[in-house]
């Protein structure tokens, strides 16, 4: 079933993005007289296709991951007089700019669609309760304790543990005061914390920031009573069994499953015992834990899961808001998510954040099958991120992308004249070689996860 998901949910999201972003050309370019020859989402051997009244031709290709818009232009054939005025290149520059920047901004209209939705629809979310400090951290040191909750991160409010890590995420790889709100348990008393930081998780090839400052989630607390097993995993391979409860490891006494988790983290390719309870008896079960990541971020998997824990009530929070209210919500994520690619891209340039967080097809079919069969409002919200990220990297001003086209025109526009064609093909061939290296680093990071 997850596979199929994983199908669905990828074909959907790629076709509803790459539509929205080729109708954005499409629609500003209609306006502005331009006669448009092609509409195709896809690349490769058509399996429909249709003419409107226009003549404009649409197709559904094979290949699902792209599209594009061919119009009337020039520079790619002959043009027959009666239509010289309906051609791209005979339009103002200040046209042909709003041509190009429709399919990006298309794209950002469409995640503001997303977020206003998922706003109406609303979320359960836990609050961000500190379960566990972990002493001498960063979190120690600025004086957090278990039982507070997480008001505010740098003066952004947190409704959960989501937001707050998107804020903690913001921060990557710089240094400076990190602002944390608190209100203590049991009060309506907030206090301000200060965390400093130096160049932090600068460069570190899957960070998790909410465990680096050394915090843990309040958790209800879960049995390690067995109920999910990874066939491939060592667990499975050691003859663990769904139901067995785990009583110790390598002598010492396992109280909950989060004990457990810990000690495993830190013990990757080590040889270890447990011991087991099955239907009503002990036995020693030895094993090799499997290591999982690489370098300094290198840790023990066991291969099983438990059943998940029943929330209290007091711990959950509904957070929902009015079709008029969720036009803000929408407009303030759309702007948030699109300054944190942009800020992203530029620490990756600068090497305040690994290329090996740069994500691949793979990595994006994997999560779209995820957040389909998570539910509507996941995989809206996964629509609403992926389409931001295109919409940013469309915008850069690289050759072949919008953005490196809207660069050409904006250039035209300043000094009167175009660009010869000579300066704009080496434009264009830079712009191919990033565009290709950027796309083989992606899917080299998508395999290496593999």
């Amino acid at each position: 079933m997850s596979a199929l998901y994983m199908l669905v949910g990828t074909l959907v999201a790629l076709g509803v993005l790459v539509t929205i972003h080729e109708y954005g050309h499409f629609w500003v370019a209609r306006r502005c007289g331009v006669k448009v020859l092609r509409f195709s989402v896809g690349f490769g051997s058509p399996l429909l296709r249709w003419h409107d009244r226009q003549g404009t031709e649409f197709v559904v290709a094979a290949i699902p991951l792209g599209g594009y818009v061919k119009m009337l232009d020039e520079r790619e054939g002959d043009v027959p007089p009666e239509l010289l005025d309906q051609s791209f290149n005979r339009k103002s520059v200040q046209q042909r700019i709003a041509i190009v920047a429709a399919g990006p901004v298309a794209n950002f209209l469409l995640a503001l669609l997303f977020f206003w939705v998922v706003a109406m629809l609303g979320s359960q979310q836990v609050r961000p309760v500190i379960g566990a400090v972990e002493a001498g951290s960063l979190a120690d040191l600025a004086g957090l304790q278990a039982g507070q909750e997480i008001i505010a991160v740098d003066g952004e409010p947190t409704t959960g543990w989501a937001a707050v890590n998107l804020q903690l995420v913001s921060r990557l790889g710089e240094s400076g005061r990190l602002d944390l709100v608190v209100r203590e348990p049991g009060s309506s008393i907030d206090s301000a914390r200060q965390i400093a930081l130096d160049n932090w998780l600068r460069g570190a090839d899957e960070p998790d920031p909410i465990a680096s400052l050394g915090i843990r989630p309040w958790r209800p607390v879960l049995q390690p009573v067995l109920a999910q097993l990874d066939p491939e995993g060592p667990a499975f391979a050691a003859g663990l069994q769904v139901g067995d409860r785990l009583l110790a490891l390598d002598g010492q006494s396992l109280a909950d499953w989060q004990q457990l988790v810990d000690q495993v983290r830190g013990l990757p390719g080590k040889k270890v015992t447990l011991l087991v309870e099955r239907q009503g008896q002990q036995l020693d079960v030895p094993l090799t834990l499997a290591a999982r990541g690489e370098g300094k971020v290198l840790s023990g998997y066991l291969g099983a899961g438990v059943a998940g824990g029943q929330w209290p009530p007091e711990m959950l929070r509904e957070v929902s808001y009015g079709p008029l209210e969720a036009i803000a919500v929408g407009a303030k994520n759309t702007w948030t998510m699109s300054v944190l690619t942009l800020n992203s891209l530029k620490k990756m340039l600068f090497g305040e954040l690994s290329v090996k967080n740069l994500s691949g097809p793979i990595t994006i079919a994997k999560v779209a099958g995820a957040s389909a069969e998570s539910g509507l409002s996941d995989f809206l919200k996964f629509l609403a991120y992926l389409s931001i990220s295109l919409g940013v990297l469309n915008l850069l001003p690289i050759p072949v992308l919008d953005g490196g086209h809207l660069l050409f025109y904006l250039v035209e526009w300043a000094r009167g004249r175009p660009l010869s064609d000579r300066i704009q093909g080496w434009g264009m061939q830079i712009g191919i070689s990033l565009v290709v290296g950027v796309m083989l680093l992606a899917l080299i990071n998508d395999l290496g996860r593999l």
